[in-house]
């Protein structure tokens, strides 16, 4: 599968600072690691389609999407809290208004992500239940 490598700034220094300030509609997002099962903590930006939350992952197979099947339990937290919730891979047919909307909401963000991987098989959906 696709895979878009964050640059060293992107992975260093932006996401930082996303969790520190919601940058670009960023909530952050826990799982646990698939081989330590330690936390890991990115920025993401889920998108409400139909009354459900989905995460949608810009840049491909990712180590978060790695670990999401691994283990569907993940968290996010807004200003007004936590909240648990079981992350459920969506079919590749499904995903295009899903992947539509989350382009909508992040824009420029993730806009040259799908310039460089312009199927929505390359995008990992998942809807989250909570728990």
């Amino acid at each position: 599968m696709a895979y878009i490598k964050p640059s060293w700034f992107f992975a260093t220094i932006f996401n930082r600072f996303a969790l520190a300030t919601g940058a670009a509609n960023s909530q952050p997002l826990t799982v646990a690691k698939r081989g330590s099962k330690l936390s890991q903590t990115i920025p993401m930006t889920p998108v409400d389609v139909n009354g459900v939350k989905y995460l949608v992952s810009a840049r491909g197979e990712t180590e978060w999407v790695k670990n999401v099947r691994a283990n569907p339990n993940v968290r996010l937290t807004t200003r007004s809290g936590m909240t648990d919730y079981v992350a459920t891979e969506i079919a590749v047919e499904a995903r295009k208004p899903i992947v539509q909307a989350y382009q909508d909401k992040a824009s420029k963000a993730v806009a040259k992500f799908f310039q460089q991987l312009p199927d929505y098989a390359d995008h990992p959906v998942f809807a989250l239940t909570p728990r």
